[in-house]
C-alpha cells in the first residue's frame, strides 16, 4: 500500500538518550492522523525527521513516496509544516512574512496571500508587525504559511498552541475541511486530547520513543472501558442490592463495570426500585480518549 508518511524502524539517539526507538508510522492519504504523547515522548524528534531536519540513527521515512534524508531533495512544495514555535521577521507585517513565502513557493496567483489571510481569520491584522501578533494570532500566521501554497500533505506540531476556545473550533473545521473536501493529509501532534477525539481518523500512541499503540478511530470506540453510572439517596442500600454486580463506590457515585448492567441498565433500575432505592441518576458513560491514554501509558 502506498502511505502519504511511512517510517521503517525509525530510531533516533543523542548519546545514551534514546528518543526514538524502532517507530513504524503508517499514514494513510486524505486522512487525519493524531500523534499523541506525553511531553519528551519523542513526537517532535519524530516530526523533525520526516521532514530532513534531523538524520535519524536508524531506519527510514517515506513522506509521498520520496525517502527523506537531512539536506537532501525531498517532495517539499507538496508539504506544509508548523513545528513547535512559528517563525516569522518580527518587523515586517502579516502581509509582508505571507508574500515572501509565496515568492519562496513560486506562487503566480498574487490573490493567494489575501486568500490565506481571510481563511486564517487575519484580515484585521494583515499591516500589523508579525512582532506585535498575540501568541494565538502569531500561531495563525505560522498556521497561513503552511497552507498558503495549497500543500498535499500537513504536518503539524501542537497546531491548536496559544489558541483561544473559539480559534480552536475554527482550527478544527478548517482541517477538517481540508481533509473531507480536498484530500490533504493532515498529520498532526496534539496533547489536547479532546480535539484530536474529534478530529482523527486513526491514532498512534508514542510513550518514551516508542509507538505503543496505533489504530483506527472505529476500533478505539471498542476498547474503552465503558460503566453504569448510578446515584441513589441511599448509596449504601444501593451497594447492598447491587453486590452481585461487584458495585464499586467513587464519591457519590456507585459504579459497575458488568457487561450486563452496562447492556442492560432498566435492568439495574428495577432491581433498586424493587429495593426500595430507586435511582436518582443512571448513565452508561464511556472513557474519553485522554482516560484511555493514561490507562495505557500507566
Amino acid at each position: 500500500m502506498n502511505y502519504a508518511i511511512e517510517t521503517n524502524n525509525l530510531s533516533k539517539f543523542y548519546g545514551k538518550v534514546r528518543a526514538l526507538h524502532k517507530v513504524n508510522l503508517r499514514v494513510r492519504h486524505g486522512e487525519v492522523y493524531g500523534f499523541l504523547g506525553l511531553n519528551g515522548a519523542g513526537k517532535t524528534t519524530a516530526i523533525r525527521t520526516m521532514l530532513g531536519m534531523i538524520r535519524p540513527s536508524m531506519g527510514n521515512v517515506k513522506v509521498l513516496d520520496q525517502v527523506i534524508s537531512p539536506g537532501g531533495g525531498g517532495p517539499w512544495a507538496k508539504i506544509g509544516h508548523l513545528v513547535e514555535s512559528p517563525a516569522a521577521y518580527p518587523e515586517l507585517t502579516v502581509k509582508e512574512n505571507l508574500e515572501i513565502a509565496r515568492r519562496m513557493h513560486k506562487i503566480q496567483n498574487h490573490k493567494a496571500v489575501d486568500d490565506v489571510i481571510e481563511k486564517l481569520s487575519l484580515s484585521f491584522y494583515a499591516d500589523r508587525k508579525a512582532g506585535t501578533l498575540s501568541s494565538g494570532n502569531f500561531q495563525r500566521l505560522g498556521l497561513a504559511r503552511a497552507l498558503l501554497h495549497k500543500p498535499e500533505l500537513l504536518i503539524l506540531d501542537e497546531p491548536a498552541n496559544a489558541l483561544d476556545p473559539a480559534g480552536i473550533v475554527e482550527i478544527r473545521e478548517l482541517l477538517l475541511s481540508l481533509a473531507r473536501e480536498h484530500g490533504v493529509t493532515v498529520f498532526m501532534s496534539s496533547h489536547i486530547l479532546a480535539e484530536v477525539d474529534l478530529l482523527a481518523d486513526r491514532i498512534g500512541i508514542i510513550h518514551k520513543g516508542e509507538l505503543i499503540e496505533e489504530l483506527d478511530a472505529a476500533r478505539l470506540e471498542g476498547l474503552r472501558s465503558t460503566q453504569l453510572v448510578i446515584e441513589a439517596r441511599d448509596p449504601a442500600k444501593a451497594l447492598a442490592a447491587l453486590r452481585d454486580f461487584e458495585p464499586a463506590a467513587v464519591n457519590s457515585h456507585i459504579t459497575i463495570k458488568d457487561r450486563r448492567a452496562v447492556r442492560q441498565p432498566e435492568m439495574i433500575a428495577t432491581l433498586l426500585v424493587n429495593a426500595g432505592t430507586p435511582p436518582t441518576h443512571l448513565a452508561v458513560e464511556q472513557e474519553n480518549l485522554e482516560e484511555y491514554f493514561l490507562r495505557l501509558t500507566k
